[in-house]
């Protein structure tokens, strides 16, 4: 899935196409930094930049809407499940961020792993109806650190291979 979202950008420039890939839900900017650095050939400060500005893109509106839209999902037949298994989800990862919020929060979308990312974090985010500026802060912080943790792998998984 993730292939399929970067091979449809490819028609874009580089800048560009790293930066819509990054404010995509699965691949955000844990797919597109790689993309970027070790695909495109591009700079990784430049690289980091682009991909953390496209993951910060959707936080605030998934903050503002993503309970009302949810609500709505779950009161029909056709997207209810669906809306029934991302509440579920979200409120998993609420389960561990509520106690801590702000940090938990923060450290959670750090984490550069698949499904702990922008928009999981502001989904436990609007779940635990967490204040929005704290929510922001704390989800940009963390999409912050874990582009550095991404882009620092890709430095030295590149040096190690010989690029």
């Amino acid at each position: 899935m993730s292939q399929a979202i970067i091979n449809f950008f490819s028609f874009l420039p580089d800048w560009l196409e790293v930066l819509v890939i990054s404010a995509f839900p699965i691949v955000e900017l844990r797919g597109a930094i790689p993309w970027g650095t070790l695909m495109l050939h591009m700079d990784y400060l430049q690289t980091f930049l682009l991909a953390w500005l496209g993951s910060a893109v959707p936080a605030p509106f998934i903050l503002l809407f993503m309970p009302a839209i949810l609500k709505w999902m779950r009161g029909t037949k056709v997207f209810g499940p669906f809306a029934n298994w991302l509440h579920k989800r979200g409120m998993k990862s609420s389960k561990k961020i509520t106690q801590y919020k702000f940090w938990g929060l923060m450290i959670f979308v750090a984490i550069p792993l698949p499904g702990t990312g922008v928009w999981t974090g502001c989904l436990a985010a609007s779940l635990i109806e967490m204040d929005f500026k704290q929510g922001m802060f704390s989800v940009i912080l963390g999409s912050a650190i874990a582009g550095v943790i991404v882009t620092t792998l890709c430095a030295f998984g590149l040096m190690a291979v010989g690029g």
